[in-house]
C-alpha cells in the first residue's frame, strides 16, 4: 500500500470552499483505499488529506482522472502553500479496506 498525508494553507477565509472542492471529487478512483479531508481545529487556514492507495502507481493514475485534475485546477486558486507532505506505507488499521492481491 501507499500512504500520503498532507497539510494544506488556503487563502484566508477560503477553507471550507477549498475542502468543498477536495470533498466533491472523491467519487470513484480506482485503487484508492481510503481519502479523508480533515479541518486543522489550531489553523483556521489548514486541511490535512490522509490518502491509502493500493500501490503509487493507482495514485499516480488517479491524476489523470478528468474529475480530479478539474479539481485541481479548481483548487489552486485556493491554496496559499502546501505546509507539509509525507508518503508512507500504511499496513493496516480500523476501517481501511484491504488492498486487492
Amino acid at each position: 500500500m501507499y500512504g500520503l498525508i498532507g497539510k494544506i494553507k488556503s487563502v484566508e477565509g477560503k477553507r471550507d470552499e477549498l475542502i468543498g472542492i477536495l470533498t466533491a471529487s472523491t467519487g470513484e478512483m480506482p485503487g484508492c483505499l481510503s481519502y479523508v479531508v480533515a479541518r486543522d481545529p489550531d489553523d483556521a487556514e489548514a486541511v490535512w488529506i490522509t490518502e491509502v492507495w493500493e500501490s503509487q502507481a493507482a495514485h499516480r493514475a488517479s491524476l489523470q482522472i478528468p474529475e480530479v485534475k478539474a479539481a485541481i485546477a479548481a483548487g489552486m486558486a485556493l491554496i496559499d502553500s502546501f505546509d507539509v507532505h509525507i508518503s508512507t506505507e500504511p499496513v493496516g488499521g480500523h476501517g481501511l479496506k484491504p488492498a486487492k492481491s
